[in-house]
């Protein structure tokens, strides 16, 4: 055999690894940005940020181990079953199914664990719903109608001009005037916070998830929604003289006196969105006249004490959603979402330490463990 001819074409360059090392750390070098910029390590100074949303909910006074909003509350269980119309207004397994599981959470508004609950203005309902095929739906509504601000930032600003003045106790009515200037939409909030009636029980309160969501039905159609709760308990209302006057832990008794009599119910009320109604601003209610439908009722048979119930440790995050069900662009869920989940880390953390806050005694000191 004659001999091959020598190879005129140049030697194939050698491989270059650093060009993927390289990919590599950009990539990683842009997740930490990303990271640090959400965690508010970069930035511009005081930016509103998660954590410190937090801390200003804090107020340099957190209670250990209690969820940083909503902190005084108990664990409830029961059961959800949705109506025969549920199925056409979302694909959710959770109203295809007969009868779903649900466990969750009563609450006052506030940061106290041990403040009076008879006196705080805001009642709150957390649930989370799972299915036989393993998907979940949290919930979290509250007893008021509508947010009072459009965005996370007059949330915070809401928060700060409402703390007390040292001096008086009271807020400041010159950061309150400066707060509504700046938000209008909070003086409708002010104006049900002084006049909606207060209920005499979490058995007889309405509560609202007042964000706006999708229902996506079987065939791929989608309505923006929003969701209350509405007892099938009469209404009471709680007199002034009598809420001054009673126990602290006085929803929490009243609660299990009427379980011992049998399950308390709610009808799951869904309110369908017209073309033009604000869909990203959970301050503005929608018509009265919009769409209701009966989409199923929750049935809540017994409750324990949310430091050993099974509610202590879930983090009711609202964007936790099952398949039919999908968030909207309401800014507000985002942030719930993210401030929830910092409170919940700093709450665990705590409470696997073992430094968990207990109630003072009359004088002001701590009662020891």
């Amino acid at each position: 055999m004659p001999p091959l001819p020598d190879d005129p074409s140049p030697p194939s360059p050698l491989p270059r690894p650093w060009r993927a090392w390289a990919t590599i750390a950009c990539l990683v070098l842009g997740l930490s940005l990303a990271f640090a910029w959400v965690a508010g390590w970069i930035g511009p100074a005081r930016r509103l940020t998660a954590p410190r949303l937090v801390d200003d909910i804090e107020n340099g006074k957190p209670f250990p181990g209690f969820r940083r909003a909503h902190s005084r509350g108990v664990c409830v269980a029961g059961y959800f079953e949705p109506s025969a119309e549920a199925a056409t207004l979302s694909r959710a397994r959770v109203f295809r199914q007969p009868r779903t599981s649900v466990q969750g959470r009563l609450s006052i508004g506030g940061g106290d664990p041990f403040g009076p609950e008879a006196q705080a203005r805001v009642r709150s309902l957390a649930l989370s719903l799972r299915t036989d095929d393993g998907q979940e739906w949290r919930m979290a509504m509250n007893s008021f109608p509508f947010f009072a601000v459009a965005t996370p930032a007059g949330f915070h600003a809401q928060m700060l001009a409402s703390r007390p003045d040292p001096a008086t106790g009271k807020p400041d009515p010159a950061k309150m005037a400066a707060f509504l200037e700046q938000y209008p939409e909070a003086a409708r909030f002010q104006t049900w916070a002084k006049s909606a009636p207060w209920s005499s029980s979490w058995a007889n309160t309405e509560y609202n998830g007042v964000n706006t969501f999708r229902f996506i039905d079987a065939q791929g159609r989608a309505r923006f929604v929003r969701w209350s709760m509405q007892p099938q308990a009469a209404f009471e209302p709680l007199a002034d003289t009598a809420r001054q006057q009673a126990e602290a832990d006085y929803l929490q008794r009243e609660l299990r006196d009427r379980l011992a009599r049998g399950p308390l119910r709610w009808d799951l009320v869904v309110t369908e969105a017209a073309a033009g109604d604000p869909v990203d601003d959970p301050s503005q209610p929608w018509p009265a006249s919009r769409p209701r439908h009966v989409a199923g009722t929750l049935v809540l048979e017994r409750s324990e004490a949310q430091a050993t119930g099974t509610c202590r440790d879930v983090n009711y995050d609202p964007t936790v959603v099952p398949d039919g069900v999908a968030l909207s662009d309401d800014p507000i869920l985002a942030a719930r979402a993210a401030a929830y989940s910092v409170s919940f880390n700093r709450r665990e953390r705590e409470t696997a330490r073992g430094d968990i806050a207990k109630p003072a005694d009359s004088k002001g000191k701590e009662v020891k463990p």
